[in-house]
């Protein structure tokens, strides 16, 4: 059976961290291909023409052949467009969007036929959050709640320590029931997971942090999760 993965980032990548391409890379060296296509979804950022062009001079220093698969100017044949990529990586923007906008193209049920046949899944917030349950978003202008397309269990938290009233407004979310026990992810870290099950959380920041965030009883606990950073060299990942 094939592998089902998911690489889900609070932030980084070639979107945000541009001279660093730690997080990057190692989405690249996670797919069994040696040279895998890695697909761009930008639907959430608009199909930016900005993100794309950075995607391609990101992507083109990687071993990998980099395409992106615009929504907004639909390919004729979308199936095959997916059909061709060993790996989907998806911008940050509007979480709210670009599931309205998935859910209207097919794009949802086609990118989980992908996972399930083992292309590598990947993103930064809102195309980390989009994968579980729920998802931590300003998407309508207050941070709040949304449902999620639900491949992974509970809810998630990105940019944690990036955005100064993330941490406050999830916990509150939990204290009032509007949003499942999660997945906090700051800023660098990367939760990779295997099926639906955490596996690791890499970085590509030395202090990124990740946490699994709880309500017992009336209280908010935040359990910190092990890291790997990835410009440590002397950590094995195999």
């Amino acid at each position: 059976m094939p592998q089902k993965q998911i690489i889900a980032m609070g932030g980084g990548g070639f979107s945000m961290e541009p001279d660093n391409p730690l997080l990057d890379a190692y989405i690249v060296a996670s797919s069994p291909k040696p040279l895998p296509t890695v697909g761009l979804l930008p639907t959430a950022s608009g199909d930016s023409d900005w993100l794309i062009s950075r995607f391609y001079r990101a992507f083109n220093q990687l071993p990998c052949r980099p395409k992106h698969l615009p929504l907004f100017r639909q390919p004729v044949d979308l199936q095959a467009e997916v059909a061709a990529c060993d790996i989907l990586y998806v911008t940050g923007g509007n979480t709210r969007n670009l599931l309205a906008i998935w859910k209207a193209s097919g794009m949802d049920k086609l990118v989980r036929d992908a996972w399930e046949r083992g292309v590598v899944l990947a993103g930064l917030s809102a195309g980390a959050i989009c994968w579980f349950e729920e998802g931590h978003t300003d998407s309508t202008g207050a941070l709040t709640a949304i449902d999620c397309l639900g491949f992974l269990p509970g809810s998630c938290s990105p940019h944690y320590d990036g955005e100064a009233e993330r941490q406050g407004s999830y916990h509150q979310l939990l204290k009032s029931g509007s949003i499942r026990d999660g997945l906090a992810l700051d800023d660098g870290a990367a939760a990779h997971f295997l099926g639906s099950k955490l596996d690791r959380v890499v970085t590509s920041r030395p202090q990124a942090r990740a946490f699994h965030v709880s309500l017992i009883g009336q209280d908010i606990q935040e359990k910190p999760l092990a890291t790997h950073y990835l410009g440590d060299a002397s950590h094995s990942l195999s």
